[in-house]
């Protein structure tokens, strides 16, 4: 388990690929080279994950991989001891934290739509700000949209509707 900078608590799997390029120096410097090669990448993978985010980690994999690899070969060369390659195979979060992501990730999808509709009923009401400016600019305009209006409204239900029809209305017709 590893402490993550922004105080998240993960555990990561990772993977040395290593070899013995000096075997005289690998056992007269150090007791048990396999064990002291596993607590130092286990301890390097605690200090350079420790000052990531889990965002960095996820998504620089890689770039942390090769800076365990580079931290760990200068390490192991007084050993006799190469590193070949170094892994992170899988990181787990805790289901909790899961959980508390997903909320925080639909909480920002739905404040994105929330800005996107306010943007779409700010856009239409410009349109109907600009549709009663040139309406009030020709009266014939407004009265050919009331009997517009009318013409849908009876259209609807196959039900008769009276309306009251100003006389000054059929004045500009």
């Amino acid at each position: 388990q590893i402490l993550m900078k922004d105080a998240l608590t993960i555990q990561v799997d990772g993977v040395m690929y290593y070899r013995i390029h000096s075997p005289v120096s690998a056992v007269a410097n150090i007791t048990d080279v396999h064990s002291a090669t596993f607590l130092l990448a286990q301890t390097t993978l605690r200090k350079v994950l420790g000052t990531q985010s889990l965002a960095q980690l996820l998504a620089g994999r890689e770039e942390i991989a090769h800076s365990i690899q580079a931290i760990l070969a200068s390490a192991t060369e007084q050993w006799g001891i190469k590193v070949a390659q170094v892994e992170i195979k899988d990181v787990r979060i805790p289901t909790a934290m899961q959980r508390a992501m997903a909320a925080e990730a639909e909480a920002a999808r739905e404040a994105r739509a929330k800005v996107v509709a306010a943007e779409g009923e700010m856009n239409a009401s410009k349109a109907l700000k600009q549709a009663s400016m040139v309406l009030a600019e020709s009266p014939a305009g407004l009265q050919l949209r009331y009997l517009q209006t009318l013409t849908t409204l009876a259209a609807e239900n196959n039900s008769t509707i009276v309306f009251p029809l100003p006389i000054n209305m059929l004045e500009c017709l």
